[in-house]
């Protein structure tokens, strides 16, 4: 091949092309566990209603629910992923393998975010949130029926393969948050004068992008680590339940959905999905959350 700008400007398309096919071939799962924030700066800044009770009868003048702000921010961060391409290559016409590995760069430029907010989950027993403590932890506060603050824990201590209760029923409020502040954008580098293409007799094609995934509502959310069986299935389902507004009205929280990895699949199956338990009688926990097992869990 007569290699012109002509001719690089048409490899660059077809690349391109690939790479977006590639992309489009993925179904994000992401968007399960994580509420999408769009991000117009460096990094966003993050607070939560403190205190906030629920609706009262005006009776006098408005009471005044502030806005109190943290110092926790979530810092977007830049990605790439790059392919090289040697001029003899593209000398030689020897381009075929190319298009394939330019559509597994679209796959897995595509699929990263899912590797990013489901990694993240696991890592909440030994990463903050927004409120200063373990996003799995036994000292997050919260109130009673009797309007008393108290601890609250969202954790169950264990060594075992991790899983997760969620309450995934609001699509405005998740327990993670991906933070999008420039999607991918596919780009290359084929200019002659160029000191990559000077010196090292390559053309550069990639993909980047600019985002960062981080922890939401913990108030969704519990993790543990215990055996999955009956007695702490049913102990996190309560603790979730169990979260009042400091005026004692329920916070409404339930679980929805049960996570877990291929490791606990059978135990999670047994749980939800059999029409009876092992003593022969109905299965009371039967379809009482919905399943997901991902393969970014133990």
């Amino acid at each position: 091949m007569i290699i012109t700008n002509a001719t690089l400007a048409s490899l660059a398309q077809g690349f391109n092309a690939a790479f977006m096919m590639g992309f489009g071939s993925v179904t994000p799962s992401w968007q399960q566990i994580a509420m999408t924030i769009p991000s117009t700066s460096d990094a966003e800044n993050y607070g939560w209603m403190k205190d906030m009770p629920g609706v009262r009868e005006w009776i006098g003048p408005r009471q005044y629910n502030n806005l109190e702000s943290t110092n926790a921010q979530l810092k977007n961060k830049d990605w790439e992923h790059t392919i090289a391409v040697k001029r003899t290559a593209i000398d030689d016409d020897k381009l075929g393998i190319y298009t394939n590995l330019f559509q597994i760069q679209g796959e897995i430029v595509g699929r990263h975010p899912d590797d990013l907010v489901w990694g993240l989950l696991p890592q909440g027993f030994t990463l903050t949130g927004f409120d200063g403590q373990y996003f799995f932890d036994t000292d997050h506060r919260t109130f009673g029926r009797d309007k008393v603050e108290k601890d609250w824990s969202n954790v169950q201590a264990g060594a075992g393969a991790p899983w997760f209760l969620l309450d995934l029923s609001r699509s405005f409020m998740k327990p993670l948050i991906f933070q999008d502040r420039k999607k991918p954008q596919f780009v290359s580098r084929t200019d002659p004068g160029d000191s990559r293409v000077f010196d090292l007799n390559e053309y550069v094609f990639g993909a980047d992008a600019r985002y960062n995934a981080g922890f939401g509502f913990h108030q969704l959310a519990f993790g543990s680590k215990a055996a999955l069986n009956a007695a702490n299935y049913d102990a996190a389902r309560l603790a979730l339940a169990s979260q009042f507004r400091p005026d004692g009205s329920p916070l409404g929280v339930r679980a929805t959905h049960l996570v877990c990895g291929a490791s606990n699949e059978m135990l999670a199956k047994e749980l939800l999905e059999r029409e009876r338990d092992a003593a022969g009688a109905d299965n009371i926990r039967r379809n009482t959350t919905q399943l997901i097992v991902s393969p970014w869990l133990e």
